[in-house]
């Protein structure tokens, strides 16, 4: 038997999906070990999301108490202490910028492996087998890890949101902080790279690619996200080309998002696009190509002209 433990993260008063999509991880994993699954909060309004993180296939939630938003150090020696205290045998977090900060120096207090970036798990009683992606995604590629302690993080959107109520015990978890370790402090959040929305959180995702041909043309697929109600985004050559900002792009060099609705638009669908898109409920795929790569993950794909589509599209819903 081996126990579970997983960091949940929350940003700015938010608890972010990837901690339910950790749950979700962590239950198949103790499922297979036959152990218990732990869930940790640090920071902030720690009952609040103690009450977000009780889903089905928790056995314990800890709370610590110390601090309102995320702090290398905190975060350090918090989880340090309680994989000592729970004696578990996989940690499991975030493949964020946060995740990414602590989890390498828990995994060196420990001195055990450290597998980043995982997109499948599984174990037997002896080996952890992590499955990565390589050569931006075009080949999976596993880690087999042996003994325990071991580190993972893992990435956003490729597990399901844990769902269902769930009948964990909470617990108090008094961490003891050594306060003349702590080298860093946060003192606010700004946004950079043309921060005026957060693609991730949108629930419907107006996206273009390509197939637009000029940068005037961005205003057709304006007029289609404001008659949607939609947010709009982008691949990689759109924000290349310097047509949109940093900030709307979607795929493993921008953001992972996780709508209900999708709507691809000119897009032809590369994998490392597909990587930060294949998590929405609903993907939509309007292209001339009806051999790209988007149609075949697409709900409905509409084999047509953008410009023939997108205008019958504002005309309905305006």
């Amino acid at each position: 038997m081996s126990d579970i433990l997983a960091i949940a993260e929350h940003r700015q008063g938010e608890l972010r999906d990837v901690s339910l999509e950790l749950i979700t991880a962590g239950v198949e994993l103790a499922e297979e070990t036959g152990g218990d699954l732990h869930v940790a909060v640090i920071s902030g309004d720690v009952d609040t999301y103690a009450e977000q993180l009780n889903r089905e296939g928790v056995d314990t939630i800890h709370t610590v108490a110390y601090g309102e938003e995320f702090n290398h150090d905190v975060y350090t020696q918090s989880v340090t202490q309680l994989v000592d205290s729970i004696g578990a045998s996989y940690v499991l977090g975030p493949n964020s910028v946060n995740g990414l900060d602590y989890l390498p120096a828990v995994a060196t207090r420990f001195d055990v492996p450290l597998v980043t970036d995982v997109v499948g798990l599984e174990t037997n009683e002896e080996t952890l087998t992590a499955t990565r992606e390589m050569y931006g995604g075009k080949v999976e590629t596993t880690v087999d890890v042996e003994g325990t302690p071991a580190v993972v993080t893992i990435r956003g959107a490729e597990w399901p949101v844990a769902e269902g109520a769930g009948s964990a015990d909470v617990e108090a978890f008094d961490a003891e902080i050594d306060e003349d370790a702590i080298g860093s402090s946060v003192n606010g959040f700004e946004e950079v790279a043309g921060g005026d929305v957060d693609i991730s959180e949108a629930d419907l995702l107006v996206s273009v690619g390509r197939g637009i041909d000029e940068e005037e043309n961005l205003e057709l697929i304006e007029e289609l996200a404001d008659a949607l109600d939609a947010t709009m985004s982008s691949s990689r050559p759109i924000v290349d080309a310097g047509w949109l900002p940093a900030n709307r792009q979607v795929g493993q060099s921008g953001k992972v998002v996780t709508p209900d609705v999708y709507i691809a638009i000119g897009i032809s669908g590369a994998v490392q696009h597909v990587a930060g898109m294949k998590g929405s409920d609903t993907i939509v795929a309007i292209n001339t190509d009806p051999n790209a790569p988007i149609m075949d993950i697409a709900d409905y794909a509409i084999h047509d002209d953008l410009f023939d589509v997108v205008p019958a599209l504002i005309e309905q819903f305006s």
